[in-house]
């Protein structure tokens, strides 16, 4: 099984969008929940990592994030 390499700070796009109708959110917390944050109206949720995993529609790499973390 392939595991996605996030890191906390990075943004994700989601297959279904929010309620409030914002699909992009921000990781804030990794492990075997994964932690986001809404980056439209600022609510949090917590997935179990395998349904977060299968919901990625984009990965898109914080600034913070240094290609020596990526290997």
């Amino acid at each position: 099984m392939n595991v996605l390499r996030i890191a906390v700070g990075d943004h994700v796009v989601l297959r279904k969008a929010h309620a409030c109708g914002g699909s992009e959110w921000t990781i804030t917390r990794v492990g075997a929940d994964v932690g986001l944050v809404c980056a439209k109206c600022g609510r949090r949720v917590l997935l179990e990592r395998v349904l977060f995993e299968r919901s990625v529609r984009e990965l898109r790499r914080s600034a913070a994030t240094s290609p020596q973390e990526e290997s």
